[in-house]
């Protein structure tokens, strides 16, 4: 049997109506779109599925590679819950214009609607405009009436939460929280493999073609979580050479990691594949004598077969590691 590797995938790019050109001046990607919103990174999305561009199994399909490899590439207990498919979704998105305020259904609501997983997600912000801003959650207790007053009387955003972003930023946004990205914003998305978005409110925004975008507002209100939460991003300090851990959800493990010099990586107590997100820098990985570069805006699959990896950096780089449990 032919042996695994680090494999990167083809961009798959999303011309959007709010997109911008830093997914190419920043990540330096090749998107041919004026608006280029998203770039899907790793996926098994019907419809989106990534493409091998690296070594031997250049041209293949990642589910075609998960179907002939199994659990070898994606770990023995994700093969048996989630067949020739990965479940999680890698992503950057730029937003050039304010995203519609958005929110996405669990796993149960979006099973019995879509036949699809729902969307718990994570951000990582990876630049941002002077007086950028998003949103997360409600600034205040909220019940349904409430929320429907407010939505009926087009002042929704009156009752969310606002953060203002710089670099580095991580916010968690569970299956259910009202969220939206604000212009001026470069993000990387980690979430599940789901495309299904109820949209909210979308600031009386129309389309190309003078139409205003269809609204799901009966859907969402049986996806929303009212609760107010003491706070919405996540606090993490990343420490050289260290794996500091900054999301740990039933879904996916994030970790953020600060490579300076040279590190082993160790991953042979986790059953799962692991995806490297290079936010920051650039570094070579090294296993079995396959030695790769990876540079900012990278997304890379490791392989579960393979355990024992080596890192090298000649600056600071800084790498979001992901798997799941």
């Amino acid at each position: 049997m032919d042996k695994l590797y680090p494999l990167k995938f083809k961009p798959i790019f999303k011309d959007r109506l709010w997109g911008g050109s830093k997914i190419n001046q920043i990540l330096s990607k090749n998107c041919p779109a004026d608006r280029c919103g998203e770039s899907w990174e790793i996926s098994t999305v019907e419809g989106n599925i990534s493409e091998v561009e690296n070594g031997p199994y250049t041209g293949k399909l990642l589910t075609s590679l998960i179907n002939e490899f199994k659990a070898e590439l994606v770990g023995s207990k994700i093969y048996e819950k989630f067949g020739d498919t990965l479940p999680l979704l890698i992503k950057f998105i730029d937003a050039n214009q304010d995203l519609s305020v958005q929110v996405h259904p669990n796993d149960e609501l979006a099973q019995v609607r879509h036949q699809s997983l729902g969307k718990t997600e994570m951000w990582y912000v990876m630049q941002a405009d002077e007086g950028a801003q998003l949103s997360v959650g409600f600034n205040q207790k909220v019940n349904k009436e409430l929320y429907l007053e407010k939505l009926n009387a087009n002042v929704l955003p009156d009752i969310l939460n606002y953060e203002e972003p710089k670099t580095g930023d991580v916010f968690f946004i569970p299956a259910g929280r009202i969220h939206y990205i604000g212009k001026g914003i470069l993000l990387a998305e980690i979430q599940q493999s789901s495309d299904v978005t109820y949209r909210i409110y979308d600031f009386d925004r129309k389309d190309a073609d003078g139409k205003l975008r269809e609204l799901h507002t009966k859907s969402a209100l049986d996806a929303l979580d009212f609760n107010v939460y003491p706070t919405y991003k996540t606090d993490y300090l990343p420490v050289v050479n260290q794996d500091t851990k900054i999301v740990d959800s039933e879904f996916f493990t994030t970790h953020m990691l600060s490579i300076l010099g040279e590190k082993e990586l160790d991953y042979k107590h986790l059953d799962s594949f692991v995806i490297h997100v290079c936010v920051e820098g650039s570094y070579t990985i090294e296993v079995d004598h396959f030695v790769f570069t990876v540079k900012l805006g990278d997304s890379i699959l490791l392989p579960a077969a393979l355990k024992n990896f080596k890192v090298r950096s000649k600056t600071e780089s800084k790498v979001l590691v992901c798997y799941c449990t």
